[in-house]
């Protein structure tokens, strides 16, 4: 009889994480259509084999769910066929985090590229540490070629086997997607030739904020390329070059580039450079504080 309100919400919230409950009667609590909607779910490391993926999906037809966690649940295969076939028709869930589950460049790939040919509500789509390769990849672009007007914000392809020879497709798609904000393909083995492709790409996209390139085994050459890249952005706010083997000439590249460019705000560096470079790239931070330009290194 008594009335759930926020703050008991969160003094229950506190006893759930301590105790073990096989049945729980919310009877008239009074909750109301806001109150007992759950917007986010972590169910991180459990594993969702084909019987409890059936009760998943038919949940998330009818979900309010805004943010929902399946990292490490073992969703390879039949599983993720019912979730996307179940996400094909929400229009609720904003956030869908699937990383660690080895996903594949098979069919796994292949149910990605429908979920996001027939879904334009997710925003994020994080699949960091699969094995997407660069046969899905292409599945994967398929499917976003179809987000021309709406759809994915942000886009998670962190440690997926993705090499140079695969680039193409995302190359071919990547000026068509005018909502694509953050793109990471880092710990990828792009490699300059990589980056070379996706320079022209990059910069008539004229959308992407937030570009990941850690540990891409890209050199100056391949710095030199960004830094075109950087010259020509209106909106870029943060590069991430960490983990790579950037040198004096690749970072006289970007320091001159940064003249150009006035809308970066964050440039993540791993090796120390020469010091009359990092003089140089102080210099410039000194002329851009107004647009709170940071430089980091990571020795």
């Amino acid at each position: 009889g008594k009335r759930m309100d926020a703050k008991c919400c969160e003094t229950l919230e506190e006893i759930f994480k301590r105790l073990q409950f096989e049945f729980i009667e919310l009877e008239e609590t009074l909750l109301d259509d806001d109150s007992n909607s759950l917007l986010e779910l972590k169910a991180c490391g459990i594993p969702l084999l084909e019987y409890p993926a059936h009760f998943v999906a038919r949940a998330l037809q009818i979900s309010n769910l805004s943010i929902l966690h399946l990292d490490n649940t073992g969703l390879s295969g039949r599983p993720l066929m019912l979730l996307v076939s179940a996400l094909k028709k929400n229009t609720r869930l904003q956030e869908l985090y699937l990383a660690d589950n080895e996903l594949n460049s098979l069919q796994d790939s292949m149910h990605l590229g429908e979920l996001l040919r027939y879904n334009n509500s997710i925003k994020l789509l994080d699949l960091k540490n699969n094995h997407i390769s660069d046969a899905g990849l292409e599945d994967i672009c398929e499917g976003l070629k179809k987000q021309r007007n709406v759809g994915l914000r942000c886009l998670i392809l962190w440690k997926n086997q993705i090499t140079t020879k695969g680039i193409g497709p995302l190359v071919s798609v990547l000026p068509c997607l005018r909502y694509l904000q953050t793109l990471n393909l880092g710990r990828n083995s792009l490699r300059n030739e990589g980056v070379l492709h996706l320079k022209d790409a990059l910069i008539s996209n004229r959308s992407i904020q937030r570009l990941g390139l850690v540990s891409t085994k890209v050199t100056c050459e391949g710095a030199v390329a960004l830094a075109e890249f950087l010259a020509e952005s209106p909106c870029i706010l943060r590069l991430d070059l960490r983990k790579n083997t950037i040198k004096t000439g690749g970072l006289m590249a970007l320091s001159l580039a940064l003249k150009l460019n006035q809308s970066l705000i964050r440039l993540d560096l791993d090796e120390k450079p020469r010091n009359e470079t990092v003089s140089i790239l102080k210099e410039l931070v000194c002329v851009r504080r107004k647009t709170l330009l940071k430089l980091r290194f990571f020795v």
